[in-house]
């Protein structure tokens, strides 16, 4: 009898012991983490709070990955906008014929804090010269953007530029029409689209495929 109490002792103290160090019951309750991006403002932190649910959620979960790239993406996002001045958003002076369309497309939304809306033309001018022009163009902010032309139509964030991309220079700004000169050697042919994209983290903000 003695040694049945000893065995049903011991078995209870191998479950308690088993049940303290594995704690079963965890799986079972959620634990919701809600973090503030690290170097931001309290105003700022405050912006990204007003964000719509889908961005906030989207700048989290980039935050996972690559912590830099989230908060300069958020910082770039809730400044303030960087708009061409109204004298540099009109088309380049030209002869009386009208500007030849070689191409045009639409830019779409990436995921939720990276899109663009707007169209992106390329234009011959009378006088020869080739110009890419954006038009009623909004798009979402973040660092160090820049224009490419590329060989391919990238619609994921990572995608790349594909091969011999060509840097048109920097982003004038995230909001207004703009142009932007095609050097004369550049074979259109090749090119399928203009790419937004951020150099210091090699992310695609958006895409106007070429028809």
């Amino acid at each position: 009898m003695l040694r049945r109490m000893v065995l049903i002792i011991v078995l209870v103290a191998i479950v308690v012991v088993g049940l303290a160090i594995t704690r079963p019951w965890l799986y079972f309750v959620n634990r919701e983490v809600n973090e503030a991006f690290p170097g931001l403002s309290t105003e700022q932190r405050e912006a990204i709070g007003n964000m719509p649910e889908e961005e906030k959620q989207a700048l989290i979960e980039m935050a996972k990955e690559n912590t830099e790239m989230a908060e300069q993406t958020a910082m770039a996002q809730v400044g303030e906008d960087t708009i061409v001045p109204e004298a540099e958003q009109a088309m380049p002076p030209e002869m009386p014929a009208e500007p030849k369309v070689l191409a045009q497309g639409s830019f779409i939304d990436i995921d939720p804090i990276h899109g663009a809306v707007g169209t992106a033309t390329i234009y011959e001018l009378p006088a020869g010269e080739r110009i890419l022009r954006f038009q009623d163009f909004r798009s979402k902010n973040g660092p160090d953007l820049h224009v490419y032309l590329s060989t391919e139509a990238p619609t994921s964030t990572f995608a790349g530029l594909g091969e011999n991309e060509v840097h048109l220079g920097a982003l004038k700004g995230n909001v207004g029409n703009q142009n932007y000169e095609i050097p004369a050697d550049v074979d259109l042919s090749q090119y399928m689209s203009v790419v937004i994209y951020c150099r210091p983290f090699h992310v695609v903000f958006s895409t106007a495929a070429f028809s």
